[in-house]
Formats: C-alpha cells, structure tokens, sequence
C-alpha cells in the first residue's frame, strides 16, 4: 500500500483532485469526514467540548450545532486553543486507526489532510505528499463563486492559513490547479501514473 497525504489552502481544489484520484482507484482517508465522525452524538470529543463550550452547541437532537461552536469557540484566542485541544487528538487517533487498517492492503491510500504539518509523515508513515496550490485571488474567486463567501469572508478564511511557501515545504508533489477542471483531469491522469509507478517500485 502506498500511503499518500493530499492537502492545500481553502480554495485550491484539493478535494476535486482527491476525487479525481478516488475515481481512478484510491482509497479515500478524510481527515474533514472523521471530524464530522468523532463528535457524533455519544463519541467522547462530544462530551468535552459540551465541557468546554457549554450546553448551547448541541441541538435538540443531541447533534453537535457546528455553527454555535464556530460562534463560541472562535471568539477569543483561548477558545481555540480549547478548541484544538480537543479536535486533533481524537482526529489524530482515528487518522491513526485507519491507517493501521489499510497497511497491509494493496494500492494508494490517500490521505486528505487540509491542516498537514511534518508531524503527520512520521506519526502515519506516509510514503508521499501532494500539495495542491493556486494562486490567493484564484483561491478568493472560487470560494466566492463556488461557496457563496463574501469577498471579505474569503480573503480572511485565505489570510489566516500557512503560506503557500510553508505549505509546498512538506511536498514531494505540488500540483498547480490555476485552470479548469479539464486541465485539473490531466494533471490528475499524470499524478495517478507516478503513483502506480511507485506502487510497482515498492512504495
């Protein structure tokens, strides 16, 4: 089993060319999924944030209200510290859990990981990472037209994150996704084959 991480800025295409990779035969690990997962009703990181941020982020259902949380949590410093504190370990764990499940399969194990950082190479053993760039205003314009953000939304939600210098720091691939999806296909098509190559040479 080839295991590789994909990640990228809000905006970039990541997920549209972790798509296009599942299409062709990977195995999807996603770190956005497994947080949806952990806070389920019943899962322990629900429990602590009810602890941390108060009874008013759980809807009537007993489901976590990711909106309020957002609200509360991101209204000062500390409550994101809180925040984190809570949300990367136990998606840590399961990210581990999962990776333990696929290491003795075959084929390419993709990892989405939109917050990667170097720690991840060594704690899951990945084989490669691929970083999805663009450019910051092409990363504005999609989140305007294709998520609705305010053009002063978008261009926080852009700000806050790593450099695109930091970000292509921990690649060993970065794919530049600056065109149409027909253009994001073929580097796809590329990607894939490098990746099939490595499986053939032993990961």
């Amino acid at each position: 089993m080839l295991t590789v991480a994909i990640t990228g800025g809000i905006g970039s295409g990541k997920s549209a060319l972790a798509d296009l990779l599942v299409a062709r035969g990977a195995i999807l690990i996603d770190a956005d999924q497994i947080a949806r997962e952990v806070v389920e009703p019943g899962r322990p990181a629900l429990t602590e944030l009810v602890e941390a941020f108060g009874d008013e982020i759980v809807r009537a259902d007993g489901s976590l209200d990711r909106q309020r949380l957002a609200d509360v949590a991101f209204a000062d410093p500390d409550g994101v510290a809180q925040l984190n504190a809570i949300m990367h370990p136990a998606i840590s764990d399961e990210l581990l859990a999962r990776r333990e499940l696929v290491r003795e399969g075959d084929g390419v194990a993709l990892f989405a990981i939109p917050l990667l950082t170097a720690g991840h190479r060594d704690v899951l053993d990945l084989d490669l990472v691929v970083v999805v760039d663009c450019p910051i205003d092409v990363a504005i314009e999609r989140l305007i037209s294709q998520r609705a953000f305010s053009a002063a939304d978008a261009a926080a939600r852009v700000a806050s994150q790593i450099s695109r210098e930091e970000r292509a720091e921990l690649a060993d691939f970065v794919v530049e996704n600056d065109g149409d999806l027909a253009s994001l296909e073929a580097k796809a098509d590329e990607l894939w084959s490098t990746l099939c190559q490595g499986m053939s040479d032993g990961g």
